[in-house]
């Protein structure tokens, strides 16, 4: 299952697995482009990229900075269940 993290202004969307057994999260990434989508899959907490199509490298770098800082929230909502059952709002 995946679940929705966040989507940035561009419509670049951002979603996670739950944890797997070995403790490692899939990170799915993708961006609405004319005539289908960009994507790729990052692998927390090794930071291990997959089928990158249509980004570059340097936005598939910026991408990994947004992921580094956002990896502690990631890893735990994986854990949890996804955002809507770890929040306690």
């Amino acid at each position: 299952m995946m679940y929705g993290y966040m989507k940035l202004p561009d419509e670049t969307g951002i979603a996670h697995s739950e944890m797997k057994a070995d403790g490692s999260v899939k990170v799915y990434i993708e961006k609405p482009i004319e005539g289908g989508f960009q994507h790729a899959t990052c692998y927390l907490p090794s930071y291990r990229w997959e089928e990158i199509k249509g980004f570059t490298d340097q936005e598939v770098q910026k991408l990994e900075r947004l992921l580094q800082n956002n990896a502690h929230l990631i890893l735990q909502f994986a854990r949890e269940g996804g955002f809507e059952n770890a929040s306690s709002f």
